[in-house]
C-alpha cells in the first residue's frame, strides 16, 4: 500500500503539471489574441511557477535509492568545546526537528543526553515521513557554527563544532539477522532535561553489536522494555545502513576519488557574527538568511544537495556517515 500510494503520488503530480501547463498556455493564447495584458502576464507568472514545480519534481525523481523512502533515525552529538559545542548541538538539532514539523513529519525524540550547563551532548530523532531519508541522507557530516558566545563574559567570537548522522529506518520486511550472543545490553538510568524523560529506575538502554562496534541507545519511555525494542529496530536499521554503504563503495570502486565525512570534514559552515552566511562547502548552496536556516529552512541546501549528484557530485556518497 506504500508503494502504491508512492507511485499515486508520483503520477499524480505529473498530471497536475500537464493540466497546469495546458491552462498557462491557453490563457496566455487568450491573452495575446484580445491584447490582454493582464492575462499575459499571469500566463507567464503560472510558466515560472510551473518551472521551479517541474524542477523540484526532478530532484525528487532521484530519490529511488534502495532505502531513500524510509523513515529516518537522526542523531546528533556534540563536538569539543564543552558547553558552547553542546548549545550548538541543541540548536541543530530544533533545526532539524522544526524541518520534519514544516513538511508534514512525524518527530519523535529516542535519546538526549543533556549538557552541563546548557544545550545537549547528544540527541536521537526518528522523523517518520515519505522520503524522509532521501531528503535528509546529505546532511550526515560536520556542521561548523561561528558567533559571539553567550557564554563568554567577554564576548568573544567562538568556532563550535556538531555532527550530524543520518540513516535509514529499516522496513519491517526487509530481514536483518542480529544474533544474541553479538549483542551487549547495558541499562542506565534516564538523563534527559527534565518533564517526560526524567526517570527514576534503570529503564534506559544501551545496546552495542560486538562484530561492528555499532552502538545505539534509547530512553523515550518508562518502560524498559519498550526502549530495548526500540534499540534493537536503531541497531538493525544502522547494520543495514553500513550494508548498503558498503554496497554503494563496492559498486563506485572510486572510493578514493569521493570525499568521506568524518569529524574532520565540515559539510556546513554557519556564520552569525562577524557577518550572517550559511554555506554548503560541497556545493556552494549559500543564504544569508541565517534564522530561517536554524528555524528549519534547509530545502534550499537539500535541494542542492540532490541536484549536484546530476553532475557527479555528491548524490550518492550520502550513504555515507559521519563516525
Amino acid at each position: 500500500m506504500r508503494e502504491r500510494t508512492r507511485l499515486d503520488d508520483s503520477i499524480g503530480a505529473y498530471r497536475d503539471l500537464e493540466g497546469r501547463l495546458d491552462d498557462a498556455l491557453t490563457l496566455l493564447e487568450l491573452g495575446e489574441a484580445e491584447g490582454d495584458a493582464a492575462s499575459v502576464a499571469e500566463g507567464e507568472a503560472d510558466l515560472k511557477a510551473l518551472h521551479e514545480s517541474a524542477a523540484r519534481l526532478q530532484l525528487t525523481s532521484l530519490l529511488s535509492g534502495e532505502a531513500d523512502a524510509n523513515d529516518s533515525y537522526l542523531e546528533v552529538h556534540a563536538g569539543a568545546g564543552g558547553t558552547e559545542a553542546q548549545d550548538w548541538a541543541s540548536m541543530l538539532v530544533r533545526m532539524y526537528a522544526r524541518w520534519g514539523d514544516a513538511h508534514g513529519h512525524k518527530v519523535e525524540w529516542l535519546e538526549e543526553s543533556a549538557g552541563e550547563e546548557a544545550g545537549i551532548k547528544s540527541a536521537t530523532l526518528r522523523i517518520s515521513g515519505h522520503n524522509a531519508f532521501g531528503w535528509l541522507k546529505s546532511e550526515s557530516g560536520v556542521h561548523r557554527l561561528v558567533r559571539i558566545s553567550p557564554f563568554d563574559s567577554q564576548a568573544r567570537r567562538h568556532t563550535s563544532f556538531a555532527s550530524a548522522w543520518v540513516y535509514p529506518v529499516v522496513d519491517d520486511t526487509i530481514d536483518i539477522q542480529v544474533l544474541d550472543k553479538d549483542i551487549r545490553v547495558d541499562t542506565y538510568r534516564a538523563s534527559g532535561a527534565g518533564g517526560q524523560h526524567v526517570n527514576k529506575t534503570d529503564s534506559a538502554v544501551r545496546m552495542t553489536h560486538l562484530p561492528t562496534g555499532i552502538v545505539v541507545q534509547c530512553q523515550n519511555d518508562r518502560s524498559q522494555h519498550k526502549n530495548r525494542a526500540e534499540a534493537m529496530k536503531m541497531l538493525r536499521a544502522r547494520i543495514y545502513e553500513a550494508e548498503l554503504r558498503q554496497r554503494e563503495e563496492a559498486a563506485q570502486a572510486q572510493a578514493d576519488a569521493k570525499t568521506e565525512i568524518g569529524w574532520g570534514h565540515q559539510i556546513r559552515s554557519y556564520v552569525l557574527q562577524p557577518y550572517q552566511m550559511v554555506k554548503d562547502l560541497r556545493t556552494g548552496a549559500e543564504t544569508s538568511n541565517v534564522q530561517a536556516v536554524l528555524d528549519g529552512d534547509i530545502d534550499a541546501f537539500l535541494e542542492a544537495s540532490l541536484a549536484h549528484g546530476l553532475t557527479g557530485g555528491v548524490g550518492e556518497e550520502a550513504e555515507s556517515h559521519s563516525g
